[in-house]
């Protein structure tokens, strides 16, 4: 007896030890063996307890009275299946009839408390089937990507982590354009580094716009197309940007196929669609800080400003097609940066904003597509560098943190993939001047350091 107490006490120990030290550990080992048995014993008790029940039928309540049984209980949603992952569970439930996916996301953070996890978010998947994602710990204090992550179709890079332990991933395809807003300190170069490094492996062109003199962005510039550091390059390059998109449209034009025995679904109508020797390679524009190129000082700045906005919205209305993505990143993006920039954010679909400095930058950000993302936004402590609120036009968000990624680390990937860089003769005046890759190599981590 006594021997198996000190085992038991040991155990204990050791699992109160990984709980906190080591959660994702603790997870893996005890947790979610514990939280599975939790939620299976207390189901049916927290959803009578959150209201996610609904009275027996008529044809029950015939029954018991032709019977002279006691009257049957209220019932909960049906479980379909509980899965769990290396970060919480995934339970599938089947709605009952009345019953409608907006009172089980109403009722997530009381579900929370009740199964004893560190956060449920719950989403529909297809009429009567809600998904409840429930995390075991806080997967964001510490970020840890998964080792596979999936990248089977083209242009979908995972550049961070989820708070249900899902992967981000910035999917061009999907969201062509995008804004990245954040504050000094905020995390948002280490997000953009993220970007880079993992579009460095693909065959995409890499254009970028860096006007404080190249600081962020040059020394990446082995796997750049195009660079820019000042607003008169930056005006050279756009220009020359709108110039290949047109020619871009040639192509596609002249292999668009339209005749009675082409299929509807072989008909061209973007890069995607052409025959893979005939597609021109895609490229991403990064633009460091927005600000930098729609602010002037005189009349001649003003004009020169003036152009390059309007190179920025035609990219953004129409380089889709053309195999051309926006990502604008900048402290603030209002309309007190002048005529056209709420033009421009109206065609940027996807929104990321790191920790802002005030209300009205959040809702520069999120104002016109989530409320409730804006009130996220400005909760972010200023000691979770990389912690986001990420949505996109259709009003759904979630809180996202990138994998910390110093700049010798990003710097080593893109000189590993310096070879795919692409030449386009469209931008060759604007290719930047490098020297060799050097043969020493820093070893690579990408964990976020732990905060408090």
């Amino acid at each position: 007896m006594t021997g198996f107490t000190v085992t038991l006490v040991l155990v204990v120990a050791a699992a109160g030890l990984l709980r906190w030290r080591r959660p994702a550990w603790y997870w893996v080992t005890f947790g979610v063996t514990l939280a599975a048995l939790r939620v299976r014993l207390r189901y049916a008790s927290v959803m009578d307890a959150c209201g996610l029940t609904v009275p027996p039928s008529r044809w029950r309540m015939a029954l018991a009275r032709a019977t002279n049984r006691p009257v049957p209980e209220s019932r909960p949603p049906r479980i379909l299946w509980l899965r769990p992952t290396r970060t919480g569970l995934v339970l599938r439930i089947k709605l009952r009839p009345g019953q409608d996916a907006f009172d089980v996301a109403a009722a997530s953070d009381r579900l929370r408390h009740s199964f004893t996890m560190y956060g449920v978010t719950s989403r529909e998947l297809r009429s009567g089937v809600v998904e409840l994602r429930m995390t075991g710990y806080d997967v964001l204090k510490r970020v840890q990507m998964p080792a596979k992550a999936d990248t089977s179709r083209p242009m979908r890079i995972p550049v961070a982590l989820r708070e249900d332990g899902g992967v981000h991933y910035r999917d061009y395809r999907t969201v062509p354009h995008a804004l990245t807003l954040g504050a000094t300190e905020s995390g948002k170069s280490v997000y953009q580094r993220n970007l880079v490094a993992g579009l460095a492996p693909h065959d995409v062109a890499l254009v970028g716009i860096d006007c404080k003199q190249g600081v962020e962005l040059f020394p990446l510039a082995r796997r750049f197309s195009a660079l820019a550091d000042n607003q008169d390059t930056a005006l050279d390059l756009l220009e020359a940007l709108v110039d290949h998109m047109q020619d871009v449209y040639q192509v596609i034009r002249a292999e668009q196929r339209i005749s009675v025995a082409v299929p509807d679904a072989e008909i061209a109508a973007d890069i995607w669609d052409l025959p893979e020797h005939l597609r021109p390679v895609p490229v991403v524009v990064l633009v460091d800080e927005v600000a930098e190129l729609a602010l002037f000082a005189s009349k001649e700045e003003e004009k020169r400003r003036d152009r390059i906005i309007t190179a920025l919205v035609r990219l953004a209305q129409l380089g889709r097609a053309a195999g051309i993505y926006l990502e604008i990143c900048g402290q603030r993006f209002g309309s007190e940066l002048g005529k056209g920039i709420t033009m421009l954010r109206a065609q940027l679909t996807g929104r990321t904003a790191h920790r802002v400095n005030d209300e009205s930058s959040a809702n520069m950000a999120f104002g016109d597509i989530s409320p409730d993302a804006v009130l996220a936004a400005i909760q972010i402590p200023t000691d979770a560098p990389g912690v986001a609120v990420t949505g996109d036009s259709s009003g759904g968000w979630a809180r996202i943190r990138a994998p910390h990624t110093s700049l010798r680390q990003a710097v080593n990937i893109c000189n590993r993939h310096a070879d795919r860089t692409p030449h386009l003769p469209a931008l060759a005046a604007f290719r930047p001047a490098v020297p060799a890759v050097p043969s020493a190599r820093v070893s690579l981590s990408k964990t976020a350091p732990a905060t408090a």
